[in-house]
């Protein structure tokens, strides 16, 4: 039997956890699904992610990838998972993919959306980042679609990664308001930098707050250095919500 290849959608409230990523120093999500795999499957089981999470960083979807060298049955994989991992951790379902097909490098677009409120409500503390004063958000979304023309975004990106290209397209950003009041900023690109994302919603609330113009934040992109952005948005109330594919990397009938 021939090595099968297969897709985990899941889900994870970060509060708990150093990141996505295994880490020396403290638990990630991505040592949790290995060991579970592991202690379904009975034998090592490496995992790979469609991309890092930070630390307490949430994924209201993640998708991820391993190998195993059988058939397995994809619903009967996916309870027995969701049963060994922690509350803070489910599987949606697990789909067999073509044996080249990779969960990062295939990915064809990343949605995540960041949510701020004005309000002091205890029961969203974990998933929302409170302001004091309200923001001009018709501003911040002028501010938004600047990014869509460019694709060099250094001044957003952590210090010192690995990556070879700080290249991404943006292909929406936008701020809307929820019913409950608070306002979420949702963004969807090709790729991510390291920190990208909260580095952008702390530079667009600076905008927000009158402290930064619409060309300075031109000017802060223009830069290409990370010091001359602003603070980077707290990290609990950022979720990954989507990760997209190509259709041709599915086998559908294990699906």
């Amino acid at each position: 039997m021939n090595v099968q290849r297969y897709f985990i959608y899941l889900a994870y409230d970060g509060t708990n956890y150093h990141g996505w990523q295994i880490q020396p120093n403290g638990i990630s999500v991505q040592e949790c699904m290995m060991k579970a795999l592991s202690t379904f499957l009975r034998r090592d089981i490496e995992v790979i992610g469609a991309g890092r999470t930070d630390a307490g960083v949430h994924a209201s979807l993640m998708v991820a990838h391993f190998d195993y060298d059988d058939l397995l049955d994809p619903n009967s994989v996916t309870e027995k998972l969701n049963r060994l991992l922690p509350p803070d951790i489910s599987v949606y379902k697990i789909c067999q993919v073509k044996p080249d097909a990779h969960a990062r490098f295939d990915a064809t677009a990343r949605t995540y959306k960041y949510f701020v409120t004005t309000a002091k409500y205890p029961f969203n503390r974990q998933y929302r980042c409170r302001v004091y004063n309200s923001l001009d958000y018709e501003c911040m979304n002028q501010a938004a679609r600047l990014l869509f023309q460019y694709s060099d975004f250094t001044s957003f990106s952590k210090l010192h990664t690995d990556v070879k290209t700080n290249i991404c397209h943006i292909t929406y950003a936008e701020w809307t308001q929820e019913e409950d009041g608070s306002w979420v900023f949702t963004i969807r690109a090709d790729r991510f930098l390291r920190n990208m994302v909260r580095a952008i919603v702390g530079t667009l609330i600076e905008v927000g707050r009158g402290k930064l113009s619409l060309e300075g934040f031109r000017q802060v992109i223009e830069q290409k250095d990370r010091c001359q952005a602003g603070t980077s948005a707290p990290g609990h109330a950022l979720f990954l919500v989507n990760v997209e594919y190509p259709e041709d990397i599915f086998l559908f009938t294990n699906s």
